[in-house]
């Protein structure tokens, strides 16, 4: 596993770019960008199973490993479902982490993520363009968002 990093800066709260992330309506418009259709199903809580899919049914199946609000979101990938099959892996500490510091009402959001190097290429062209989705929405003015 490889751990790699990507940052941007948004002109709002971190509150905001928060509900953006995590928001039920919010979450698939930013992920599109990985898989059209992306959708999630978890409460998001410490502890709580998360299944990533897209349009088709497959994807990542996932814990929440930490949850501090508004401040940073720990999801650890344990693995896939394939076929409508749910298929466990052992991948160590494969976790995503999203981590938002606010200052002057601007948040700077970081990813970080263990990788495999198969899938290296991928993400290092896919998430800046993931990033840019997010900055466009939270940075949207009068746009309500629900999480």
């Amino acid at each position: 596993m490889e751990k790699i990093e990507f940052k941007t800066n948004i002109n709002a709260s971190a509150v905001k770019v928060w509900d953006v992330l995590f928001g039920v309506k919010t979450y698939p418009k930013w992920t599109a960008v990985f898989a059209e259709g992306s959708q999630v199903k978890t409460d998001w809580k410490k502890g709580s199973k998360a299944l990533f899919h897209d349009s088709k049914g497959d994807g990542m199946i996932a814990v929440i490993n930490e949850n501090i609000p508004n401040q940073y979101m720990s999801i650890k990938h344990i693995g896939e479902v394939m076929d409508g099959k749910e298929k466990l892996h052992d991948w160590g500490e494969s976790l995503e982490n999203y981590t938002l510091t606010e200052k002057d009402g601007k948040t700077e959001l970081l990813i970080d993520m263990d990788i495999t190097e198969e899938w290296l290429d991928y993400f290092e062209k896919t998430w800046p363009k993931a990033l840019d989705k997010v900055k466009e929405i939270a940075e949207k003015p009068d746009d309500h968002v629900e999480t």
